[in-house]
């Protein structure tokens, strides 16, 4: 005798036989478009979402994280253990995050921010995308710390979201960033540090 499921799925079944096939699903996407200077247009949407965004010069890397990080009087910042050790500037203590040490929860709540890199940016949307790959760490470093300076290439800057998939692996975890977190959703009033960190800066290398 046939359950209560077996009857429920039995009707949904019925109730579905004559349907229309559906159309088959278009793949082929729109990849590029000319979106002009896509390095100034991302600074510009990054700089919307109320993030600060600076462009610098990559030889001078050291001296712009060293300056960011005393404008905010950041003394004690976590960084994945495969950043670029010239990007480590002197007067602040590092602790660095490996997959095989991982610092614990209670140092990245109190330290005064992150360093890391990224995977791909899109400046259409002013998104930055972590994969965990090199001088990105793991996911929990750039969401408990309050502070997260990001290093985004030029070069890494495309125009939209599926130029950055095609550069994507999905088999990694990817972390998608658009501006400071913060969430709407309770009387629309604006809250700021709800998912991660309240506080995003970027430095543009060119």
């Amino acid at each position: 005798m046939a359950d209560s499921r077996d009857v429920v799925l039995g009707r949904i079944r019925a109730a579905l036989r004559d349907r229309p096939t559906p159309p088959p699903v278009r793949r082929d996407y729109l990849h590029t478009r000319d979106l002009g200077d896509v390095v100034a247009l991302f600074a510009s949407r990054v700089a919307d979402y109320r993030a600060v965004v600076r462009r610098v010069s990559e030889p001078t890397l050291p001296t712009s994280i060293e300056s960011s990080l005393r404008a905010r009087g950041a003394r004690k910042m976590v960084a994945p253990v495969d950043l670029p050790g010239w990007w480590r500037v002197g007067e602040v203590v590092w602790s660095l995050d490996a997959p095989a040490h991982p610092l614990p929860r209670t140092t990245l709540d109190h330290s005064d921010g992150v360093l890391t890199a990224c995977a791909v940016a899109i400046a259409e949307t002013g998104t930055i995308v972590l994969d965990a790959g090199e001088a990105q760490g793991r996911r929990a470093i750039t969401l408990l710390p309050d502070y997260h300076l990001c290093v985004v290439r030029a070069s890494q800057i495309v125009g939209t979201v599926p130029e950055a998939l095609s550069r994507l692996d999905p088999a990694h975890p990817l972390t998608f960033i658009s501006g400071p977190s913060a969430t709407s959703d309770i009387e629309l009033d604006r809250v700021e540090g709800v998912h991660g960190p309240r506080n995003l800066e970027v430095l543009i290398a060119e």
